[in-house]
């Protein structure tokens, strides 16, 4: 169901105010995917945009935000490094777009829909367990893995819990006071006498954090709390106008035919399509609305999207979690708070970048750490278990295996769990035999479930073979 049909500009007020929020969250994790990915910061930057300003207008997901996807990070490193070239790299962007258009076409779409609930909602949880974890390092200072890296094992050779041990050596006091001070204020904000009040329900409380921590940092100034460039913000100034269009790098379209060019492409095509979906489904059970996004039309428009971003330099694109989820938290009601994120990455990155360098990450790992409790909230894990094993286990099974590996592989084994629950319990219970008496003879009566497959054949036979051999069976 396409629910896109009404004007999105029917809740502006909201939509603008969660597109801040979106763009703040969005701008360290654009330039920490592209570091983590070994590529040019300002393709992280481009990757966001496309994400939120072409993505937003073709897709049909009323709360998704796309942009640089960290599951790809890995993938992108390791071919930025054999290609050699950043352009042949690019080549193979604009690949993986034209084949997620023909997936599109081919309504592959439907992929998404073979996930269990319990799966999707394990990945909800475990996303916001690692921003919470990820995030604790910046929120004392210590930002030695890049904002955006969501893989156990990180590129600064820790893990993501050795970093919480290694992060006590290098506290930042003033940073430690600014996210303590930001916290108090995002709390605060979520109190309900603050809701009640007509201007705080229109300015939103990362926007209030941000400006704080500028603030208190400007006046640490001079003093040992005063936090330096490294741990801010680092969007790419340019000079002039000139000079920011000339950060923009062209794709090789001499390339698109190099069979590993070819191969990559396949590789991010797939790998993405499925972030995606997995991500369509999150965000729409997330949705207040419940609105069902239509599958085969965000793959074409993903598609659309990596052929933009790889053609002037971009990342890949998919639809991300993090994000989706900041804008649903922030009280977006349409795909114009996706789209205006991305119109104000933007127009920051061309006027404002100076400013936008004085924000404390300290201050956007507040932000991140309550977005990331309302992810994984004490109550789901107690509603899961009180789905009894058949739900809970596929869910731990997918928290655990992504915190502990990487988003696609704590995926497919909670899948994978899942499916051997289903075969085992319809193993388990194929058939019912009852057993009766009339006029002094036995009758039994054999029921088959409507699930019996070959798999249920050896025990049937097994119970058929004891059976009395004058029995009145049914």
């Amino acid at each position: 169901m396409d629910t896109n049909k009404t004007s999105i500009f029917n809740n502006f007020k909201a939509d603008l105010s969660a597109s801040v929020v979106v763009f703040l969250v969005a701008v360290p994790l654009c330039l920490g995917i592209a570091l983590a990915s070994g590529a040019p910061l300002f393709s992280g930057v481009i990757a966001g945009i496309v994400g939120g300003i072409i993505v937003g207008l073709l897709s049909g997901s009323s709360l998704g935000v796309s942009g640089p996807a960290a599951g790809l990070a890995v993938i992108v490193l390791s071919a930025i490094q054999e290609l050699e070239a950043f352009p042949i790299f690019l080549a193979a962007v604009v690949i993986s777009g034209i084949i997620q258009i023909l997936l599109g076409i081919g309504k592959a779409g439907i992929i998404g829909y073979y996930f269990p609930s319990s799966v999707i909602k394990g990945m909800l949880s475990a996303i916001g367990i690692i921003i919470f974890l990820k995030q604790l390092p910046h929120a004392v200072g210590y930002d030695a893995d890049p904002e955006g890296d969501l893989e156990f094992i990180q590129p600064d050779g820790e893990n993501t819990f050795s970093e919480l041990i290694t992060m006590m050596d290098y506290i930042q006091q003033g940073a430690l006071v600014i996210f303590i001070i930001s916290m108090a204020i995002l709390i605060l904000w979520e109190r309900p006498f603050m809701k009640r009040i007509k201007l705080f329900q229109v300015v939103q409380g990362p926007l209030v954090v941000v400006a704080a921590g500028i603030i208190i940092n400007q006046l640490f100034f001079g003093s040992d709390l005063y936090i330096d460039e490294t741990h801010m913000v680092t969007l790419p100034v340019a000079g002039s106008f000139t000079d920011f269009i000339n950060q923009f790098t062209f794709f090789d379209p001499s390339a698109m035919l190099r069979k590993d060019v070819l191969i990559l492409g396949a590789t991010i095509a797939v790998v993405g399509s499925l972030e995606t979906l997995l991500c369509v489904e999150a965000t729409d059970k997330l949705d207040p609305q419940k609105r069902i996004t239509p599958a085969n039309r965000e793959l074409l428009a993903q598609g659309v999207g990596n052929m933009v971003s790889g053609m002037v330099g971009g990342l890949p694109v998919t639809q991300v979690i993090v994000r989706s989820s900041a804008n649903i938290q922030s009280g977006g009601k349409s795909k114009l708070s996706a789209i205006m994120h991305g119109v104000l990455l933007l127009l920051s990155v061309i006027t404002i970048p100076h400013v936008l360098n004085l924000i404390p990450l300290s201050s956007l790992a507040a932000i991140l750490i309550v977005v990331g409790y309302k992810l994984a909230r004490p109550s789901l894990f107690k509603q899961m278990f009180a789905s009894g094993k058949s739900e809970f286990i596929p869910f731990m099974v997918t928290i655990l295996g992504i915190i502990f590996t990487d988003l696609l592989i704590g995926i497919l084994m909670g899948l994978a769990v899942g499916i051997f629950q289903v075969l085992y319990y319809n193993f388990k219970k194929p058939y019912n035999v009852t057993t009766s008496s009339d006029n002094g003879k036995t009758k039994l009566k054999l029921e088959l479930s409507e699930n019996l497959t070959f798999l249920n054949k050896a025990s049937i036979i097994e119970t058929v073979s004891h059976l009395p051999d004058d029995a009145d069976i049914t």
